[in-house]
């Protein structure tokens, strides 16, 4: 894919720092990162950016999209039944087996929490009767976010044909999905732990793959994301008091869990070392 003119190509290959007590901070690791971009969602400012509109393997944080597409079709406590199509795909996965039936919301919790691709695939064929038709779903809502950059092949995220976006594309992604409040309850919960509705006695649990969710006390969402090509990918979103950040970051060698929460606690260091200054008081 080629979405972008040479001049923005050009322009994207450059690191923009916008906040400059954010640079001893990414300058121990923005060399080990691919594609990274943090916005302060309460002031709609850009902090950081880096190679935004490099087209990357969004690997799972394509089951962001497919999870909103769920929700949004309004069939959350409908019931899909598990067809060998979606049990026939590659790890990670919760194992469900053929003629089980869940209602879509326990999949769609699955597919963000646990990250598992027999849910996503699921979710997929359920929601769009088909995944062809699903993929198209998914490129049609991608356009009318302003997508402009991104291409979507499948509802899990695997390294199929043109699966490609850009960390520009997939913090509009992002910011789209927070809005909705079932998917905010979601991708800020540890566990789910849920049975399919013909046998009460099996249990499945999925586990978060966020370790910030354990780890960092104002992480509170959102998805990560991992194959051989795209590498670890991590958004997350962390909140204190008037600050909500919205990080999104690709193909990061270095670790991602620590350079989330480096960036997180500086932002919110700052503004609790710096407080706003009062304003003056007329005698």
């Amino acid at each position: 894919m080629h979405f972008l003119p040479k001049l923005l190509v050009a322009l994207s290959l450059s690191a923009t720092l916008l906040l400059a007590n954010l640079a001893p901070v990414v300058e121990k690791f923005e060399n080990q990162i691919e594609s990274l971009i943090i916005k302060d969602l309460s002031n709609k400012k850009i902090l950081y950016a880096k190679e935004t509109h490099k087209e990357v393997r969004p690997a799972s944080l394509t089951k962001i999209m497919t999870a909103i597409l769920a929700i949004e079709s309004g069939k959350m406590n409908e019931v899909v039944t598990i067809t060998p199509e979606m049990t026939l795909v590659e790890p990670s996965k919760a194992g469900f087996k053929v003629g089980e039936k869940f209602y879509l919301r326990d999949l769609v919790k699955s597919a963000l929490i646990q990250s598992a691709n027999d849910s996503a695939t699921g979710i997929g064929i359920f929601v769009g009767g088909s995944s062809e038709n699903f993929v198209k779903m998914m490129n049609k809502k991608a356009k009318a976010l302003g997508m402009k950059e991104t291409n979507f092949t499948n509802a899990a995220g695997f390294d199929i044909g043109d699966h490609l976006s850009t960390a520009h594309d997939l913090m509009l992604l992002a910011e789209y999905a927070i809005k909705n409040k079932s998917f905010n309850e979601i991708v800020k919960m540890n566990k789910h732990t849920f049975s399919p509705i013909n046998n009460k006695n099996k249990i499945y649990t999925s586990w978060t793959h966020n370790k910030l969710l354990r780890t960092h006390k104002y992480t509170i969402g959102i998805k990560t994301g991992y194959t051989s090509k795209a590498g670890p990918c991590l958004i997350a979103r962390a909140k204190k008091g008037e600050k909500d950040l919205l990080l999104v970051m690709l193909n990061s060698k270095e670790n991602r869990w620590k350079s989330a929460q480096a960036i997180f606690d500086e932002v919110i260091e700052k503004e609790r070392v710096n407080p706003p200054k009062p304003s003056p008081t007329r005698k």
